[in-house]
């Protein structure tokens, strides 16, 4: 057989799905603490997004960075990921979904699982059960609680240069998600996870 010949194996290989962790957020209501150094059970918050993506069976996995992206990469082990920094992390949530969709040109992926550093609540379960929903590089699938939409959100490759054309300020994939709604998958997770944001000094009681 030749060495390009393709097999029955090769087939029913499964889809390629990136875990893309936005983690460039300047923690302006936490008084300007990079959201990814924040301490969560001893070790940089970042680590645990990366780790959760990874347990979920994600892969590749591709970080953006922004605020104090030089000190995240010292002291943050982000080991196994292709990391992008964003230079303009702080026009909002768009550009640096922008810059992880840009980063996964070329590396097969179908679809691009988004998850948020700052959001310590959504375990690999619920990843996982986002990931399982994964139909074509068509999907649109996101994660619900109690019925709301929320993170984290499963974009088909087809989808992404639309997402990359109306991603602005902090609207994020906003724009594409309501123009598409109809298209959109709801995967209640509200029985295994948390969506909890870390966005001001009292949620940081949530990190304990």
């Amino acid at each position: 057989m030749s060495p390009h010949s393709t097999t029955p194996a090769d087939l029913s290989a499964p889809p390629v799905i990136a875990g893309l962790l936005l983690a460039a957020g300047g923690g302006r209501r936490l008084g300007g603490r990079p959201k990814a150094l924040l301490t969560y059970r001893g070790r940089p918050l970042v680590e645990n997004a990366v780790r959760v993506l990874r347990e979920a069976g994600c892969g590749p996995l591709h970080v953006v960075l922004g605020a104090s992206a030089a000190e995240v990469r010292e002291r943050a082990d982000l080991s196994g990921c292709v990391v992008t920094e964003n230079p303009d992390w702080a026009e909002g949530m768009g550009s640096s979904l922008r810059v992880g969709l840009a980063s996964l040109a070329g590396t097969g992926a179908r679809a691009a699982l988004v998850s948020l550093v700052d959001q310590p609540g959504i375990g690999p379960e619920a990843v996982a059960r986002v990931r399982a929903a994964y139909r074509s590089p068509a999907s649109l699938v996101a994660a619900a609680y109690e019925g709301e939409r929320g993170h984290p959100v499963l974009f088909g490759a087809d989808r992404w240069p639309d997402i990359v054309a109306t991603a602005t300020g902090d609207k994020g994939a906003r724009v594409h998600l309501s123009a598409h709604a109809d298209e959109l998958t709801l995967v209640e997770c509200g029985d295994i996870a948390e969506a909890f944001d870390i966005d001001t000094p009292p949620d940081l009681a949530r990190l304990a």
